[in-house]
């Protein structure tokens, strides 16, 4: 089912499916609940997978992995600008268009096509009039996701013991 996976990790929301070429991070995707998770077998994919994992415990966690983003220049430059913003802040997609000189909706499309959601947190980036959307969507699914992703980086860093 879930083949084109070089790793499943185990979400609070479902689980990541991620998607890996040459040791570099090509994609994520957001899975409903999956009754195994999928160990990584290399190096690469197992320290993403790592620095997810400790993500879902700790907003805070360093997100550092090499990604191949392909996409086009505009949707470059949005990515870029995401990139930018801190954990626990959001930014209106008219903020965002004005630092990348476009319009909201050209912005919230080049959101919906980042290929590495939480590594390029387009989670973070909210209508004026509320959450707007998440994943190209508004479903039930993908705005709880985005809720889950922003009130988790609100909350405090979560440590062992």
């Amino acid at each position: 089912m879930h083949t084109d996976y070089q790793a499943i990790v185990a979400a609070p929301f479902g689980a990541l499916g991620v998607r890996m070429r040459s040791g570099v991070l090509t994609g994520i995707d957001f899975l409903p609940v999956v009754s195994e998770t999928r160990v990584a077998n290399d190096m690469e994919t197992q320290t993403i997978c790592a620095q997810l994992t400790e993500y879902l415990k700790n907003p805070h966690h360093p997100l550092d992995c090499p990604m191949l983003l392909n996409g086009t220049p505009f949707q470059l430059r949005v990515w870029h600008a995401l990139q930018a913003i801190p954990v626990g802040e959001t930014l209106t997609y008219a903020a965002l268009a004005r630092q990348v000189s476009s319009g909201p909706r050209a912005v919230a499309n080049a959101c919906g096509a980042n290929p590495v959601p939480i590594i390029v947190p387009c989670h973070r980036v909210v209508a004026k009039s509320g959450l707007g959307g998440f994943m190209q969507g508004r479903e039930a699914d993908s705005l709880s996701i985005k809720q889950w992703l922003l009130a988790h980086e609100r909350s405090e860093p979560r440590t062992a013991g």
